[in-house]
């Protein structure tokens, strides 16, 4: 039975479950638990500590016996770890690089936004007072095992991806997997570090393995079909974003050809001018993360979209 996108906690299996917002917004992620017995394991937190709250009374409410040993923070985005401090007596786990990032990317990152007339609607519904950054204890590098009871949970690094340090949560026994933001089903995700091929190739891991159910890092819970329509995607967004700055054309103006068609009912299509963006900074050499012209970009080209003073997708 398809798992309803709503907000709360779904069970994907006998003892495997998801917690989701029910949004594809910026800063509205999935989380997941593994239970063996009394003992699970926690993928990912949430962007704030009341959004952090309202999931553990959740969990707390459907599996009270849930003690969590293990919180695997699956990248650095904030909406995935900054929740990470209520999750008291957790051992956390994350990729080396990761762990890394999270020290460069604590809630002080948002200031930039909120300072920005333009920006600033991106987050000021979000509240992030009094957060204290709780980083990893425990860190790997490419594959890992966790023994959560009787069962055994595999970690395996696909970043740079998405991020520098993507992993991925595999429940080998429930055939599940926990992909965080290298998957984004029904809307667009997006490319923060790349190469693209590498988020090509995350996909191929997740259709390499003996996978039944995917729970994406935004977005309602799938399975391989859903997986290859994001290879798909990026697969077309390279093609395209290759041929586009061969024709000397700047982003925006790659944004405004992209081919929606295929990818129609997939929501926030103003973010493949940050993907075709990332994709021009690898051709050109440039490892430096998007800047915030190219955000303002993105709602300059959704607002011309929703006006119809351009032609695209979002034109009534």
């Amino acid at each position: 039975m398809p798992v309803p996108y709503t907000t709360g906690v779904h069970r994907l299996a006998p003892e495997t479950y998801a917690y989701l917002q029910g949004s594809c917004a910026i800063g509205y992620n999935n989380a997941g638990l593994v239970c063996s017995g009394d003992e699970a394991l926690l993928v990912d937190t949430m962007y704030t500590l009341d959004q952090t709250r309202r999931m553990l009374s959740a969990i707390a409410g459907a599996l009270p016996t849930a003690d969590i040993r293990f919180l695997v923070n699956t990248h650095h985005d904030g909406d995935h770890w900054w929740g990470n401090e209520l999750v008291t007596g957790a051992e956390i786990v994350s990729s080396t690089e990761a762990a890394r990032a999270m020290r460069h990317a604590g809630p002080d990152t948002t200031a930039q936004f909120l300072a920005d007339p333009q920006l600033r609607v991106l987050l000021e519904h979000f509240d992030f007072s009094g957060i204290t950054p709780t980083y990893p204890s425990t860190t790997f590098d490419g594959e890992s095992e966790l023994a959560v009871g009787t069962r055994t949970v595999r970690l395996i690094e696909v970043g740079p991806a998405h991020t520098t340090g993507d992993v991925i949560v595999h429940v080998p026994d429930e055939r599940v997997v926990f992909a965080g933001d290298v998957l984004v089903f029904g809307g667009h995700g997006v490319i923060h570090s790349g190469p693209v091929d590498n988020c090509i190739r995350a996909c191929d891991v997740i259709l390499d393995l003996d996978v039944e159910t995917v729970v994406p890092g935004h977005g309602p819970v799938g399975g391989r079909s859903e997986v290859v329509g994001v290879r798909d995607y990026f697969e077309s967004l390279k093609a395209h974003a290759t041929s586009t700055r061969e024709r000397g054309m700047s982003a925006l103006e790659a944004a405004r050809e992209f081919d929606f068609g295929p990818f129609a009912d997939l929501d926030h299509p103003e973010r493949v001018i940050l993907n075709i963006g990332a994709v021009y900074r690898e051709l050109n050499g440039d490892g430096t993360p998007a800047g915030l012209d190219v955000l303002r970009q993105m709602m300059e080209l959704e607002e011309s979209w929703k006006s119809g003073s351009a032609p695209g997708p979002l034109r009534p």
